[in-house]
């Protein structure tokens, strides 16, 4: 049966915990868990198109025809239930009441299965070890985290209630950490990012990583008054910006100034601008401010609606430790591309000397 109160508890169970590799990196990539007790179900669709140009008969299936196998992988058979059970479970996690039909997901999910049965055969070639303290430490963390029962006792308690086995989580959760530790043993172990790499990186992306810096800043609007000639009026609004630029250079307060004089909705704020990402103000506008040092108040600025003066509180920027984050992120996301690369050539790999047969 499927554990009803956690449902997702099937497919979770099989896309198992730590490994030293960054926390994005997949346990398994986008495997699908690993197959368990038969379930009955009832697809959709009358057949489900699976590869090879084999069309597995979409059924009700019960106790008679579950144990049916539709794939044997280098010996190791995969049945219809474990199909079926695959695509209740799947269901459940994804709380989905629309999509895709069984029969479309049956051609998703038998892949997955086959790849997962790969990997597992791996562990057992590469003799992989997981130790009892290993799958109870792991359990004992979802049971808290993920499954929201508050102890192992509970949380078997409510598994007898929907007639699973502590043993058949265990034994996912024993897979998951297989396959995990395979991977990292000929995946992420196998990946390594050099620094001549980030620096060309780092050259070759400024302009894109700065674009991601904030700045926090300051600003007084000074506007021309109504009724002056324009041109009167834009010199008197320009002096009185260069008189509130020396009274600040002077070591006047800037958020008093502005609360005083701007016309900025800001104004109540001391002129405070808070925290921006660049890009978001206009461009010339940004640059004014970014040309600052912290802590600077600018020059009087004229644009089209009137005399601004900024204060840049502060910037991000790709020196110090801007740089170590930047540099950081960096190693990341190279880790990443060449970590997906591996995995792919070596699932690849791995499929190319298999015996996969796909049948009714």
């Amino acid at each position: 049966m499927i554990l009803r109160r956690y449902p997702a508890l099937l497919l979770l169970a099989a896309f198992g915990g730590g490994c030293a590799v960054p926390g994005w990196v997949p346990g398994l990539g986008t495997k699908a868990p690993a197959p368990g007790p038969p379930v009955a179900a009832k697809p959709k669709s009358p057949d489900v198109a699976l590869p090879g140009d084999v069309r597995v008969r979409a059924m009700t299936v019960d106790d008679s025809v579950a144990d049916r196998v539709i794939a044997v992988v280098n010996n190791d058979a995969i049945t219809l239930g474990e199909l079926q059970e695959t695509i209740i479970a799947y269901r459940q996690e994804s709380r989905q009441r629309s999509g895709p039909t069984d029969a479309e997901l049956a051609k998703q999910l038998l892949p997955r299965l086959i790849d997962n049965r790969l990997q597992l055969q791996e562990a057992d070639r590469e003799k992989v070890v997981v130790e009892d303290a290993e799958v109870n430490e792991e359990l004992s963390e979802r049971v808290k985290t993920t499954y929201g029962a508050k102890s192992v006792e509970e949380f078997e308690r409510l598994l007898k209630e929907q007639g699973v086995t502590i043993e058949s989580i265990k034994k996912r959760l024993r897979d998951s950490l297989r396959v995990q530790k395979v991977i990292r043993r000929k995946v992420a172990l196998r990946v390594s990012v050099t620094d001549q790499e980030i620096v060309q990186y780092l050259e070759e992306n400024r302009a894109k990583l700065e674009t991601g810096l904030s700045y926090h800043a300051r600003h007084i609007l000074l506007l021309p008054e109504d009724g002056a000639s324009d041109a009167a009026a834009w010199e008197a609004v320009r002096i009185k910006a260069e008189l509130i630029r020396t009274q600040l250079a002077e070591g006047a307060d800037f958020a008093a100034v502005a609360r005083q004089h701007s016309k900025d909705a800001s104004a109540r704020d001391g002129g405070d601008l808070g925290t921006l990402k660049r890009g978001e103000l206009s461009q010339e506008i940004e640059a004014e401010i970014l040309a600052l040092q912290p802590g600077a108040v600018s020059t009087p600025y004229r644009s089209p609606l009137g005399y601004h003066v900024f204060k840049l509180e502060s910037k991000d920027s790709l020196e110090g430790g801007g740089l170590v984050r930047a540099k950081q992120q960096i190693r990341e996301i190279l880790f990443r591309e060449k970590y997906e690369t591996r995995l792919e050539a070596w699932l690849k790999e791995i499929k190319q000397r298999a015996i996969i047969e796909v049948r009714l």
